[in-house]
C-alpha cells in the first residue's frame, strides 16, 4: 500500500490511510502528513501447535462476521470523508456500489494443504465472486514467465476486471536518500515479519545460532509501533524498526539475508536485486508455496524452520539481475492507476 499511496500522491490525489494501529505506525513513518483512520482488519493469528489452515478453519465464523462489520463501517467512512476510491489489501468486505473500489491480492488461487488440494478450484470460484464485486482487482506481479507468484495468480481463469500492476515495494517509485550513519562494513541481515508466536519462535532460534558468529547480524524486528529502539545480544544488533531509506542501505549492503517468504518482503528484495534465504512460516501454505517456487527458479534459497543450521544461514548471498521487473512494474502500475482515475472521473 505504501508505493500505491506514494504514486497516487504524485498524481495529485488526496490520500487517506485506514488500517490497524500497528500498520498505522508504519504509515505515519513512511507517509507523514496524511489523514489516518483506525480501521483494523481481520487478524487470523497463529497457533504454536496447530497448522495454520486448521487454525483458520475454526475462525471462519469470525472472518464472516468481520467482513459484514467492515462492509458497513466502510459506508460511514465514505460518507464522512467524501471518498471517491477505495483501495484495499485482501479485505473481502471493502467494496461499495457508490464509489470505485479496488481489491489488491497476489493470490486469486489460495493454496490448500496437500490433502485438501482438490478443493482449490472451489476456492478459486469463491474468490472470483469476491473479486467481481470490486471495480478493479490489482495483482502486484507481472504477467508472463517473469513472475513471482506462479500458480497463485497465473494459469487460472481471472475475471475481466483484473490488472497486473507489477511488483510493489517501498524502495521503488521514489528516490530514497542514502544514510551516512548506516552500516558500511560486513554484516548479515535478518528481517522478521508475521504475527506471533511464530515470529518469536524464529527470532529465538536465529539468536541462538548467530549471536556468536561473524560477521555481525542486524535484525529488523518489524515492530513499527514501538519507538526506534536499538538493543544488542552478542554479535546481533536489533532494531524495532527503521525508515525505508535506512533499511534499503542495510539490506543492499548485506553479506547474507534471512527472512520469511512473505510476499511483501519478497517484492522488496527483488526491487533491490537481492536474493535471500527464505524460511516459510510453518503451516502457512502460501509462504511454503512461494518458498518452493522461487527457489526452483533459482532466485532465492529456501529451508524449513526445523532444518535451520548456522552453516545454512550464513550462505553468501548472490545478486539478482532482475532490473527488467522494476522497469515493467513502473509501466504497469502507471497504466493501471491512469485507468483507475479515468474510471473515477467518468463516474463523477
Amino acid at each position: 500500500m505504501i508505493p500505491l499511496a506514494r504514486k497516487l500522491q504524485e498524481m495529485n490525489n488526496n490520500v487517506i490511510i485506514a488500517s490497524g494501529e500497528e500498520h498505522l505506525s508504519l504509515f505515519r513513518i513512511e507517509l507523514p502528513g496524511l489523514s489516518y483512520i483506525r480501521f483494523p482488519g481481520f487478524n487470523p493469528g497463529y497457533s504454536r501447535f496447530l497448522p495454520q489452515y486448521i487454525s483458520l478453519f475454526f475462525k471462519i465464523p469470525f472472518l464472516l462476521y468481520h467482513i459484514i462489520v467492515e462492509h458497513h463501517r466502510l459506508k460511514k467512512i465514505i460518507a464522512k470523508y467524501n471518498v471517491d476510491i477505495i483501495i484495499s489489501d485482501n479485505r473481502f468486505g471493502l467494496w461499495n456500489l457508490k464509489v470505485i473500489s479496488v481489491y489488491v491480492t497476489h493470490m486469486p488461487l489460495i493454496p490448500f494443504p496437500k490433502h485438501f488440494k482438490f478443493l482449490e478450484p472451489i476456492g478459486v470460484l469463491l474468490h472470483r465472486e469476491i473479486i467481481k464485486k470490486y471495480s478493479l482487482c490489482f495483482i502486484p506481479d507481472l504477467p508472463g514467465d517473469m513472475n513471482l507468484t506462479g500458480r497463485l495468480s497465473h494459469g487460472i481463469k481471472l475475471p475481466g476486471n483484473v490488472r497486473y500492476v507489477g511488483i510493489l515495494s517501498r524502495f521503488i517509485y521514489t528516490d530514497l536518500p542514502a544514510d551516512e550513519n548506516m552500516v558500511k562494513f560486513h554484516h548479515n541481515t535478518v528481517i522478521l515479519s508475521g504475527p506471533e508466536p511464530q515470529r518469536e519462535i524464529l527470532k529465538q532460534k536465529l539468536i541462538m545460532l548467530l549471536k556468536d558468529k561473524d560477521p555481525i547480524t542486524i535484525m529488523f524486528e518489524g515492530k513499527p509501533g514501538k519507538r526506534s529502539e536499538i538493543a544488542t545480544d552478542g554479535n546481533i544488533t536489533f532494531y524495532s524498526h527503521l525508515s525505508a531509506s535506512q533499511m534499503k542501505d542495510i539490506i543492499s549492503g548485506s553479506d547474507s539475508i534471512i527472512t520469511r517468504s512473505g510476499y511483501s518482503t519478497i517484492m522488496e528484495l527483488v526491487s533491490l536485486n537481492c536474493t535471500a534465504l527464505i524460511i516459510p512460516t510453518p503451516g502457512q501454505t502460501e509462504q511454503e508455496y512461494l518458498a518452493g517456487y522461487l527457489s526452483e527458479k533459482g532466485w532465492f534459497y529456501s529451508v524449513s524452520q526445523g532444518e535451520i543450521t548456522a552453516e545454512i544461514l550464513l550462505r553468501k548471498r548472490k545478486t539478482l539481475y532482475l532490473g527488467e521487473i522494476n522497469r515493467q512494474s513502473n509501466i504497469l502500475l502507471t497504466e493501471a492507476l491512469n485507468e483507475l482515475l479515468e474510471k473515477c472521473h467518468k463516474d463523477n
